[in-house]
């Protein structure tokens, strides 16, 4: 059965005061939701799912899994196997706490003006998506990234600029090419534009030792388990997709960001930076409304938290 122990506080948006995570044991114990030793979590609706904490595609996969693989990108890694032995690294370990709290930071306007800088700083794990700015907008995210996924149409050229020297950069692979990309990256081989809807980065100054191949696992569950989609080529954001993965691996999770604007005005804005407003969002190859509903249910159950008022 699904271990979930929530307060009051899951009910309702929570206060900047409730939401400082430390020490983590407090709040795991006092706030949000525990899983500590339980090897299923959230019984949502009539599918439990798993929790796997082990984040990561790693070379000994490949000598072991006999899971190699039925399902091609994005949902597995059927045909990519060559590639991969090529890129992997090592798999990161962040220290081993009692409790990890956690926080998703989405791009959303509804994080701006929130002054929610400091508290996010506190959070053992901070999540980031895509190619996010930080400098800048410390006051409202905060400047601590622990991981930041992004795949190669979002990337930024310079990862620096936005992240810490210890931030791991998660690469999530939908398809054939962006690993043929992350190859050329590391390898400094000839770079291949074809197969992108937006031309990636041809120069990539990040660490390389900090780069991580997410494991197709996470995107496969969020998908048919957590957002229910069924329809192809749909696939979840990368929001989701990071709230999934902090299920997962920690121990308490609240996020900040996540929501569209409810307005008929295609002129508002729909990211805490930059120009992009509503209208952008008119050909969506995501469906946001399956999305939303999904993370309506997982706040109603007390499995995330919210750290601002949201519709």
């Amino acid at each position: 059965m699904a271990c979930i122990v929530y307060c009051a506080l899951a009910k309702s948006p929570v206060s900047l005061s409730s939401a400082r995570p430390s020490p983590s044991r407090e709040v795991c114990v006092n706030c949000a939701w525990i899983v500590l030793k339980c090897t299923l979590f959230v019984l949502y609706d009539s599918c439990s799912i798993r929790r796997q904490t082990r984040l990561f595609l790693k070379l000994d996969d490949f000598f072991w899994r006999e899971r190699l693989s039925r399902l091609a990108l994005p949902y597995g890694i059927k045909g990519s196997e060559q590639i991969l032995m090529k890129v992997l690294a090592a798999s990161a370990r962040f220290p081993d706490l009692e409790c990890r709290t956690c926080v998703v930071i989405g791009n959303g306007f509804s994080i701006k003006n929130t002054s929610l800088g400091s508290i996010i700083n506190k959070y053992d794990v901070v999540f980031r998506l895509n190619d996010a700015p930080v400098r800048g907008y410390e006051d409202d995210v905060g400047n601590k990234t622990s991981m930041r996924l992004f795949y190669p149409e979002s990337a930024s050229s310079n990862p620096t600029l936005h992240n810490e020297p210890e931030t791991l950069m998660v690469l999530v692979p939908f398809k054939l090419q962006d690993l043929r990309w992350l190859k050329e990256i590391l390898y400094n081989e000839k770079r291949i534009r074809k197969g992108f809807w937006k031309p990636p980065p041809l120069i990539w100054l990040g660490d390389p030792s900090k780069i991580r191949v997410l494991d197709p696992h996470f995107l496969h569950q969020t998908a048919e388990r957590l957002v229910l989609l069924f329809q192809k080529p749909v696939h979840p954001t990368t929001g989701i997709l990071a709230v999934f993965i902090a299920l997962n691996y920690c121990d308490v999770v609240h996020i900040a960001g996540f929501g569209y604007p409810q307005s008929n005005n295609q002129k508002h804005p729909i990211h805490y930076y930059g120009y992009d407003t509503m209208r952008s969002m008119k050909n969506s190859y995501h469906d946001l409304n399956h999305e939303a509903v999904a993370l309506k249910k997982l706040e109603d159950a007390g499995a995330i938290l919210y750290l601002h008022p949201h519709l």
